[in-house]
């Protein structure tokens, strides 16, 4: 094949058919689509998406979006955003159209290997993992910060239960426990457009495949009840589960929504008094704040999908592999479905919102979309031959940490309510919660 045969790959990973590149122009939808600055969009600047103000704070500029651009054709960044909850709704359900790809696509390492974590051992030993040590593993944190009457809670709290809920679901050696959950945070922030981000990400996933795969093989000889035994023990077609099946299916995984979902629920219940109000002493409360913590403050602000062929949508033609951004943090505050939006209100009565596109889930109320925990279930709150879905056990941990912090203090007040702390993303594109969380209390 001659060097002017070979196909020319475009940067969303979809071959440009011949005849719609170079000298032969642009296809003609592209031509009636193109928007020139400053005559379309007047109200935004596309650089104003990549700006370090959207990252520390994204919603602003979002609501600008959802009420004037809800299908905003971002030519900087070769994208559209969608903002409103029923279109990005009903874009996340469709899968006829529309495609998520993987972590291992974004971090360019696809085929690394095989993605396990739909197969049911594997969600049992999350889950049995989760059960068993979210309140022990809370109540240690609390134990070692409580003494001193102040802490940080992004980092002694969330941060720290998160990776030891990862740990317990693994059971690594205690030697080794160290290096892999530092691998394992370089893994998962290596999804991301920063090409350093990414060439740390591959080699974490080599490293993990070296460091995971001695215990791979001794747990297919004497297994337990962790996650890598349940791998291990997996009957597959093509053999045998590898060392890269096992880091493919980490990587899959959700990492951030956790550790978010527990900051972010701190950040807000510490500088909303009548919300806190109503949580102390009410653990109903604590779930109801909970769930309005993922809708209001979600962790994961959007959600990529890419259209399987050329889709007509909101006036436009999609092309075959164009992107589509969901920005679910603009969907979770749309003010035509929940009233006062902006504010984080535990216990709000729009909480449990049904609308014909699935978004009410079996496993839990209706709330917010947060992309990271799937799509909603097709099977019962508690079913009888399978855990609970992702989302319930990561809503549950959520509770149990928060209940057992709320039991052990009194008074938690801000240590410093001249600069009270924000959520922000470290990186545009991460995760968007709160970093720095300090407080004071008076142990009980």
């Amino acid at each position: 094949m001659t060097e002017s045969a070979l196909p020319v790959i475009g940067a969303n990973g979809v071959a440009i058919p011949e005849g719609t590149r170079g000298d032969a122009g642009f296809r003609t939808y592209e031509v009636f689509q193109r928007e020139r600055v400053g005559q379309s969009t007047p109200k935004i600047k596309p650089a104003q998406l990549v700006s370090r103000e959207f990252a520390d704070n994204p919603y602003p500029l979002l609501a600008v979006l959802r009420e004037n651009y809800p299908c905003y054709r971002d030519w900087l960044n070769n994208c559209f955003w969608i903002t409103r909850y029923d279109d990005v709704t009903s874009i996340l359900t469709d899968g006829a159209n529309y495609e998520t790809r993987s972590k291992a696509w974004r971090l360019g390492i696809e085929g690394f290997g095989r993605d396990l974590r739909t197969a049911l051992p594997v969600l049992t030993a999350q889950a049995n993992a989760w059960d068993a040590s979210c309140r022990r593993l809370a109540e240690s944190a609390i134990a070692d910060f409580a003494r001193r009457g102040e802490a940080d809670l992004a980092t002694e709290f969330a941060a720290r239960l998160n990776m030891q809920l990862w740990l317990a679901m693994l059971d690594p050696p205690a030697e080794s426990a160290p290096q892999v959950a530092a691998l394992l945070w370089r893994l998962h922030r290596g999804v991301s457009w920063d090409p350093h981000a990414r060439w740390l990400g591959a080699a974490a996933a080599d490293e993990l495949v070296a460091e995971l795969a001695p215990l791979l093989e001794a747990r297919r000889q004497a297994p337990g009840g962790d996650l890598i035994s349940a791998v291990a023990g997996l009957e597959l077609e093509g053999g045998p589960a590898q060392p890269q099946d096992l880091v493919a299916t980490l990587l899959e995984m959700d990492f951030d929504t956790l550790h978010g979902a527990l900051a972010n629920l701190w950040l807000a219940l510490l500088t909303n008094a009548e919300e806190f109000d109503k949580v102390r002493g009410d653990s109903r409360c604590v779930k109801l704040a909970v769930l309005e913590a993922f809708r209001h403050s979600t962790p994961m602000i959007a959600a990529q999908r890419f259209a399987r062929h050329e889709v007509e949508r909101f006036g436009r033609l999609i092309p075959k592999g164009g992107l589509l951004v969901c920005s679910v943090a603009a969907a979770n505050r749309d003010p035509r479905v929940f009233a006062n939006p902006d504010r984080f209100i535990a216990g709000r009565k729009d909480i449990c919102h049904r609308e014909a596109r699935g978004q009410y889930r079996a496993d839990g109320l209706a709330t917010g979309i947060t992309p990271g925990l799937g799509p909603p279930t097709k099977h019962p709150a508690v079913p009888e031959d399978r855990p609970r879905s992702l989302y319930a056990l990561t809503r549950d941990a959520v509770i149990t940490a928060s209940g057992a912090l709320l039991e052990a203090v009194d008074d938690m007040v801000l240590a410093d309510e001249a600069k009270p702390p924000s959520a922000i993303c470290r990186r545009l594109g991460e995760m968007h919660a709160c970093w720095h969380l300090p407080v004071r209390f008076r142990p009980r």
